[in-house]
């Protein structure tokens, strides 16, 4: 009987089969093979000695790789005022990420002073040492350190992170008016006009604060972050590029990853110079920029945008891919796991293929992109309630 048993079963191998599988290339029908953590096999498969999951037609995708979400803000402060604990916080998100796909979740942490908003780089410091060093999630949790270079304290303490080793991507961005979405400084009074967290008068605090600081000494902070990110292996990005002069500069000085440009011509010309351009998939779900700026789809159409990402809203990734943009389907899962993987240097996933990690999610696409299985290296982690 023992015998009979080992021959049925290896615990480290499963397939799955019955599947619509999403390669690179094309929608193959078949299974996939996991053994230990990687992808052993695609299509038809050896079922010998596997368990097996019953995909029932369903899609297999990649495990999405979100590189900037800030939802875990709104777990550590579900209400103004109403602190939790950060680890409860980061369990919340783990779950909640991996049943929208996401199975490699950059923590978008500012590094910003901004009490209204509960955010100071002493909360940015502390969220990031529970990533780095929580042993208990289900999905493979990193850090994006976002940087308010308009602040020294959030560059210096950004430094910090960086030299300690614990930051995973880093960006430079400058919260004032006249830059990215805040297009001027009525712009920015409007936003914080109808802000339920800030005053007008606040607004004009800030926008002493930060407007009195010259382009010189702004550059100079941007130019050491990016230096130091660079020294240590971190690949970096930079938020709301608003023109063509501005992303040329940064490109220069060796930023890789233009999030959110605010134009076409911003998005062309960093698509142009290599750097991988960013868009948010929320913005393609609604059809719309919340800020009025450039739309993902206008992007996706001139053919500049190179990943989706996350932001605030972790199901939109999923749903994203759904969004018909007259392209196939391969095409748009690479924006949301492949394209962003190799961004920053993660090409052991983000593809179903032989040898990959076996990061994967069995997904129903109708009516609404539903998670039903995920398979984070090769563990199943997550499964919907009533699923095989």
């Amino acid at each position: 009987m023992t015998a009979q048993r080992t021959e049925q079963v290896n615990e480290s191998v499963t397939v799955v089969e019955n599947a619509r599988i999403v390669t690179p290339d094309s929608v193959v029908e078949g299974a996939v093979r996991i053994e230990g953590d990687r992808v052993a096999a695609v299509g038809d498969v050896d079922r010998a000695d596997a368990a097996t999951v019953d995909a029932r037609g369903r899609l297999v995708l990649p495990g999405l790789v979100d590189l900037h979400g800030d939802d875990i803000e709104s777990h550590l402060h579900p209400r103004s005022g109403a602190r939790m604990d950060t680890h409860m916080a980061l369990a919340a998100s783990d779950r909640e990420n991996v049943a929208a796909g996401i199975t490699t979740k950059f923590h978008a942490i500012s590094f910003e002073t901004d009490e209204d908003e509960n955010r100071s780089p002493e909360l940015g410091a502390e969220i990031t040492h529970a990533v780095e060093r929580a042993d208990d999630l289900m999905a493979d949790h990193r850090v994006h350190a976002r940087c308010e270079v308009t602040q020294k304290r959030c560059v210096d303490a950004v430094q910090e992170i960086i030299e300690a080793e614990d930051a995973d991507l880093v960006s430079v961005m400058s919260h004032v008016p006249g830059k990215g979405q805040f297009r001027d400084e009525e712009a920015f009074l409007d936003y914080y006009r109808n802000s339920e967290k800030h005053t007008l008068e606040e607004a004009h605090q800030l926008i002493d604060e930060r407007g009195d600081l010259e382009l010189d000494t702004l550059s100079e902070r941007v130019d050491r972050v990016v230096a130091t990110a660079h020294d240590h292996g971190v690949p970096t990005a930079s938020h709301d590029d608003e023109d063509v002069a501005e992303v040329e500069r940064l490109g220069e000085v060796g930023v890789d990853i233009s999030e959110y440009p605010i134009t076409l011509e911003t998005a062309s010309r960093a698509h142009e110079l290599g750097m991988t351009v960013t868009m948010g998939a929320p913005n393609l779900v609604r059809g719309e920029s919340q800020w009025g700026n450039l739309r993902t789809r206008d992007a996706i159409e001139a053919g500049v945008v190179d990943a989706l990402v996350a932001d605030y809203h972790p199901i939109s990734l999923l749903a994203a891919v759904f969004v018909d943009t007259d392209e196939p389907l391969p095409t748009r899962a690479a924006r949301v796991t492949a394209r962003p993987a190799d961004a920053v240097g993660l090409s052991d996933r983000g593809r179903i293929e032989p040898g990959a990690r076996a990061d994967l999610v069995v997904v129903d696409g109708d009516p609404t992109p539903t998670v039903t299985r995920a398979f984070v290296a090769g563990k199943p982690v997550y499964r919907a309630e009533g699923s095989p």
